[in-house]
């Protein structure tokens, strides 16, 4: 877990700060998109670099009805916590911890028949039905079972349910290209969702809920709600579709803004290498800005040389590599002093950069941006009061 406790007044290398009022909007927002399902606020990977506990509180105080997690050592560190109500996990290998997740009242997946053999042993030996989610393979060709294999997966699903050992209390899938909607691959795996579900219901399963929609297709594609949507990075304020909208289009609001104390200003002639390899070479006379974070920190090398950053009000960009512990910015000629707040990302009200912009930078996704933050980075959580 990220979450740190450190002095009020202790001076911070760097922090993220966790906006608790914009993730409590976000699931307030999320939750009018889909009216008719509960929401599911997925929590996984500490909360996609945010802080699981923390803001899985602040999600169920807004409306959040599960909570959701990959892996099941995720969802128990919930439970420990206090966390209450459902909360599901789903990434599961042979040999998990299945029955310290029966005995903590956590939703379980299955996949295939070897989990299903595992989690019914789990159950017998503690005397307590597991809650069992089926998942299905629509088309993401990951984790589910296979519409061949579908049959044999729900046969034995409902004999162990009927022995007492579980109850199916879902039946599930996954979106493989719901970011881009119009995909022929989204019509075509919402059909497979509903026959495979239809079969199990032929067959005698009741489940409690249904549910194939991530965040984009909660956002975009009403007809995938049924009966429950699980939203992830949209929770903390990112667009899961950059393409089709921005947070704010979505009624969304980034929740972390990540900033660092400036180390050191120095003047430098021109002509002066800065930084391994010396990528960047100063065109002129200038000062320089050494910004106390690193890869080692969650910071992508890949956006060495363009990665941005507001100092002073002024948009830079990364000068040379970034090292493993902090990388140089080239002010221009500007001279702050040493300890000048430099935001590398934020919700953009102040002319900040975003997350999406690191992602541009970097080449990939904000998803990465913000889970990648690392443990050095201390946790600063604030509009806390849910009130």
């Amino acid at each position: 877990m990220t979450e740190t406790a450190l002095p009020p007044t202790a001076p911070l290398r760097a922090r993220a700060e966790i906006d608790l009022a914009a993730l409590r909007d976000n699931v307030r927002a999320l939750r009018a998109h889909a009216p008719g399902a509960v929401l599911m606020a997925v929590v996984k990977s500490d909360a996609y670099g945010h802080g699981a506990v923390r803001c899985a509180r602040a999600a169920v105080a807004a409306g959040a009805g599960w909570l959701g997690t990959a892996t099941p050592e995720e969802a128990l560190t919930l439970r420990a916590a206090g966390l209450p109500g459902r909360i599901m996990c789903w990434l599961w290998t042979p040999g998990g911890p299945w029955r310290e997740a029966i005995e903590a009242d956590l939703d379980v997946s299955v996949s295939g028949l070897w989990a299903l053999r595992e989690v019914t042993e789990a159950a017998a030996a503690a005397g307590v039905r597991a809650r069992v989610h089926l998942k299905a393979d629509t088309g993401l060709g990951r984790s589910g079972c296979q519409p061949d294999d579908w049959p044999d997966l729900v046969a034995g699903a409902l004999r162990a349910e009927a022995d007492g050992l579980l109850t199916v209390t879902g039946l599930w899938s996954h979106f493989a290209c719901a970011d881009e909607p119009g995909h022929p691959s989204i019509a075509a795996q919402l059909t497979r969702f509903r026959e495979m579900v239809a079969y199990a219901e032929r067959q005698g399963a009741r489940p409690e809920v249904r549910h194939i929609a991530n965040s984009p297709a909660t956002l975009t594609l009403p007809e995938a709600h049924f009966d429950l949507v699980r939203t992830g990075v949209a929770v903390y304020g990112i667009s899961p579709s950059p393409e089709v909208g921005t947070p704010a289009d979505f009624g969304l609001r980034p929740v972390m803004t990540l900033s660092a104390s400036l180390a050191l200003v120095k003047h430098a002639p021109g002509g002066h290498g800065v930084s391994y390899g010396h990528q960047y070479v100063t065109p002129g006379a200038t000062t320089l800005g050494l910004v106390p974070v690193g890869y080692a920190d969650g910071i992508p090398r890949h956006a060495s040389g363009s990665g941005p950053v507001l100092v002073g009000g002024k948009w830079r960009t990364v000068a040379g590599r970034i090292a493993m512990d902090q990388f140089v910015v080239d002010l221009g000629g500007d001279e702050p002093p040493a300890g000048t707040e430099a935001v590398l990302f934020g919700p953009g009200d102040r002319g900040e950069p975003t997350a999406e912009d690191w992602a541009q930078a970097a080449g990939t996704i904000a998803y990465e941006i913000v889970t990648r933050i690392g443990t050095r980075v201390p946790r600063v959580y604030v509009n806390d009061d849910a009130s």
